[in-house]
């Protein structure tokens, strides 16, 4: 596997899952990126690591969904990071950033040795606005479609993706 410098740099955080099923579908995007931190906070009884659909949905990324670290709140999760973003498909938000943005900033912090944490909310309510008011770093997908959000599995997958070719294209600067 292709290691770049912002592999080990940066945790993707799931904030209150609901459902087993996107712990492990976000456990294998981040790992076809080449990404292996992941964490929750809060999760379901049922979106553990250690369920069966969690498990079936990880495909060859049981690695990561084990080496998943269950938390209670942000602030344990993010300690230590130096730098937090948070995803939000919410309207009237200030401050935006595409992940291609979002990417080169991250891309700059790990080479510099720092450690960037990205947190996304859960698959009915996403994050609270006052977590996002939190932060000076918030992520937006865009989407040309009325539906206002999309999976969580597949925002982490976006996300991871566009970290991981910024890092490409980085990589010999």
């Amino acid at each position: 596997m292709l290691e770049l410098p912002l592999h080990s740099s940066v945790l993707f955080v799931l904030v209150h899952p609901h459902y087993p099923e996107n712990v492990g579908a976000a456990a294998r995007a981040i790992k076809t990126m080449g990404f292996t931190r992941l964490a929750l906070i809060k999760p379901s009884r049922l979106a553990i690591p250690e369920h069966e659909m969690a498990q079936r949905m990880a495909v060859k990324a049981w690695d990561v969904l084990s080496a998943t670290q269950v938390f209670s709140s942000v602030d344990e999760a993010t300690r230590g990071s130096d730098l937090v973003a948070v995803t939000t498909s919410r309207s009237g938000v200030s401050s935006i950033e595409s992940p291609r943005e979002f990417s080169n900033l991250a891309f700059d912090l790990a080479r510099d040795g720092k450690r960037v944490a990205i947190l996304f909310g859960n698959e009915k309510t996403g994050l609270s606005s006052d977590l996002v008011d939190s932060y000076q770093h918030r992520i937006r997908i865009p989407m040309a479609a009325e539906q206002p959000s999309i999976n969580l599995a597949q925002a982490t997958q976006l996300v991871a993706y566009e970290l991981f070719v910024t890092a490409l294209k980085r990589r010999f600067e």
